[in-house]
């Protein structure tokens, strides 16, 4: 008993210190107005494997937070879209979100096979550099007071189109990742996909009554109910093979009207919470001594992607009727990576190990340089 003791202390001071870490660099990005990410991981590598002074926190107790982490995120993602958005951005902004997949995607893509890796491996390099951070860009428009702007509904119409792609590309990945036979694989593949498309058409048709049945005053049933929702739904989609992160953003979908706001102010906290946790453990993933070697890729890639999404954003904004300081103001807006493209590194690591530092490195210069360019266009 006291050696359990003595190992529980050890592991809550340990925690803890690290969760006081983390709100030290919250409190430095913050009068920047950048965002915290890259503190998160850059803490992570100093503190994980290969760096200054590694950690040995549970890992159990590290993985499952960081997977509820991605979890909240991705719920609280899907929460910002109702089924009527939606629609409308299937049906006005499919061209815009044909150019970013073409552009974005490709760099990513070609660089892996240039590196002589597999399609996979490859295929997953070409989503990170896809796809860009809903939470940042959001935060930027937020913190820049540009939600009326004229250039933003076709921002917001490309974000909502990258997270569906996400959530047929997610699902995909994790199948061919666990391979099988052909006949398994194809098998898997529809099955996630009819799995997506039934809980996008129940979110789409049925939102509001589920949202209707999920309502309640109480704040406690709330946060139990949809907390609960998230986990249950994920694991579920999990067992489909179904990324179980989609899982989480197609419950937010599904959830809209005043008990979305409700949800929101209720589990923010925990998000930011298990957020933190979950890029710091990435980072201590991550041996510092090989980042140098994929430095100059990484570089390579953010300024090319930089400029493919700028393109992205400027015809967006123009085809929406927008003038030019509008539409370039949209293209700088939209530089930034995240979140997801952690999420899609971290699907291939086992396969590729070189994908986890050179996605680190890629988000690192881009979660820092998107909402700082983001400024320079007023």
């Amino acid at each position: 008993m006291p050696e359990s003791s003595g190992h529980f202390s050890a592991l809550f001071i340990e925690l803890g210190l690290i969760i006081a870490g983390l709100a030290v660099l919250a409190r430095l990005a913050k009068p920047y107005g950048i965002s915290a990410i890259p503190l998160y991981l850059l803490a992570g590598l100093a503190f994980g494997k290969g760096g200054l002074t590694p950690l040995h926190v549970s890992e159990q107790f590290t993985r499952i937070g960081s997977e509820i982490g991605v979890l909240l995120l991705l719920f609280m993602l899907g929460l910002e879209y109702t089924g009527e958005d939606l629609g409308r951005s299937l049906k006005s902004g499919i061209a815009a979100g044909a150019i970013d997949f073409a552009l974005n995607f490709a760099p990513g893509f070609i660089a892996g096979l240039l590196l002589h890796w597999s399609a996979l491996p490859s295929a997953l390099l070409g989503g990170v550099t896809y796809i860009s951070s809903s939470g940042i860009i959001a935060r930027v428009l937020s913190e820049l007071k540009r939600f009326s702007n004229p250039e933003t509904p076709a921002l917001l119409s490309i974000l909502v189109l990258e997270d569906l792609a996400m959530a047929v590309y997610l699902p995909v990945m994790a199948v061919l990742l666990a391979g099988g036979t052909p006949f398994r694989m194809v098998a898997s593949v529809s099955i996630a996909l009819l799995a997506v498309v039934a809980v996008l058409f129940l979110a789409i048709r049925y939102g509001r009554p589920i949202s209707a049945i999920v309502a309640h005053e109480s704040d406690e049933i709330v946060l139990l109910t949809t907390f609960g929702a998230v986990l249950l739904v994920a694991g579920l989609a999990q067992h489909l093979n179904v990324s179980s992160a989609i899982g989480a953003f197609l419950v937010g979908i599904a959830i809209s009207g005043p008990i979305a706001h409700q949800a929101e102010r209720l589990l923010a906290p925990l998000r930011d919470l298990f957020a933190a946790t979950f890029f710091f453990f990435f980072g201590m993933e991550v041996d510092p001594s090989s980042l140098p070697n994929v430095l100059p890729l990484a570089g390579l890639l953010a300024v090319i992607t930089a400029g493919t999404k700028i393109l992205t954003g400027y015809w967006a904004a123009k085809r929406s009727g927008c003038d030019q300081r509008a539409a370039l103001r949209g293209g700088f807006t939209l530089i930034a990576r995240g979140e997801f493209s952690i999420v899609i590194a971290g699907l291939g690591i086992a396969l590729e190990p070189r994908l986890g530092p050179l996605a680190a490195a890629y988000v690192l210069l881009l979660a820092i340089a998107g909402p700082v360019l983001a400024r320079v266009v007023r």
